[in-house]
C-alpha cells in the first residue's frame, strides 16, 4: 500500500492534462473520449449490471491462479463482495465504455473476466464487436456468462475457462488481429511480459492495449517500463491505474502521463 501511495504522488507530480499534449491523436482521444463528461444512457445499464451482482448474496468457490498453472488460492467467497472489491470500479467501467465506443474495435480480447463488469462495458461500447474473454476460475466465469446471456442476449461473445498462459502459449488467441486487448488477469511482471510478447503477432496499426494496475508494485512498474521501450510500441498513456499502448506505425514514439 505504501508503494502505491508513493507511486501516486510521483504520478501527480508528472501528470498533465490535454493542454500539455501536442499530439493530435492523443489530444483528440483525451478531449473526445477520456474527458467526455456527458451522461450516456449505457451508464444506467452498467449500473444495473453491477447492482445485480452487488445484490447477489450467494457464495461460490473461487480459484485464483498464479503465473502458469500454479494454484495459489481457493476459497468460498460471496458474489457481492467479489463485485465490490475485485471488479472494475464504476468510473473505470464508464471510461472503458467510452474507449470502446471511441475506437469501435471489431475484435476484443479480455484477459481476466472475473464477474464480467469490464466485459459489460466493452459490450455496450460497441455492440457489433466480438469479445473473447478468458478466466481461470470457472465459478466466476459461470456467473458472468449467465448474466451476459440474460442482459446481452444478442452480443457476440465467447467466455473461455482457461489458464491464461496455457491458452496463449498454445496459440489459441491467434485467431485474428485484436483491435483491443484488456489485460486484467495477472499482476506480475513475468506474466505481464509473457502475455505482451505472446500477443504481439496479433496487433494491427490501430490496436489498443490496456494494462491494468501498472503501478500495483515495483515489478509491475518495471514491466510497464519495458513495454514502453519496446520498439513496436509507439505511443503510451499512463493514467496511473491503466497503461494504454498504441502501435501506430506512422507516429513518433511518445509517452504521456495523463490525469483522468
Amino acid at each position: 500500500m505504501l508503494f502505491q501511495i508513493q507511486s501516486y504522488f510521483k504520478f501527480l507530480w508528472k501528470s498533465k492534462n490535454e493542454h500539455a499534449v501536442h499530439s493530435p491523436f492523443v489530444f483528440n482521444l483525451l478531449t473526445k473520449c477520456f474527458y467526455d463528461k456527458k451522461r450516456k444512457p449505457e451508464y444506467s445499464i452498467l449500473k444495473n449490471y453491477r447492482k445485480t451482482l452487488l445484490e447477489n448474496q450467494n457464495f461460490i468457490e473461487v480459484t485464483d491462479f498464479g503465473a502458469g498453472s500454479k494454484v495459489f488460492k481457493s476459497n468460498r467467497r460471496q458474489i457481492s463482495k467479489i463485485a465490490k472489491t475485485a471488479g472494475i470500479s464504476s468510473k473505470r467501467a464508464e471510461l472503458l465504455f467510452r474507449v470502446t465506443s471511441y475506437f469501435k474495435p471489431k475484435n476484443v480480447l479480455e484477459i481476466g473476466t472475473s464477474l464480467g463488469l469490464a466485459s459489460s462495458a466493452i459490450a455496450l461500447g460497441n455492440k457489433d464487436s466480438f469479445l473473447l474473454s478468458l478466466e481461470g476460475c470457472q465459478s466466476t466465469l459461470s456467473i458472468a456468462e449467465n448474466l451476459f446471456n440474460e442482459q446481452f442476449p444478442n452480443f457476440n461473445f465467447d467466455f473461455v475457462n482457461s489458464e491464461f498462459n496455457k491458452f496463449l502459449t498454445q496459440g489459441s488467441a491467434n485467431i485474428c488481429d485484436w483491435d483491443l486487448i484488456y489485460f486484467d488477469g495477472n499482476h506480475s511482471k513475468k506474466a505481464t511480459l509473457e502475455y505482451f510478447e505472446l500477443l504481439l503477432p496479433t496487433i494491427n496499426n490501430d490496436s489498443v492495449w490496456i494494462f491494468d494496475d501498472i503501478h500495483w508494485s515495483e515489478e509491475m512498474e518495471e514491466a510497464w517500463a519495458i513495454i514502453k521501450n519496446h520498439p513496436k510500441v509507439k505511443v503510451t498513456i499512463d493514467t496511473f491505474q491503466w497503461g494504454f499502448v498504441f502501435f501506430r506505425y506512422e507516429q513518433e514514439k511518445e509517452h504521456f502521463v495523463i490525469r483522468v
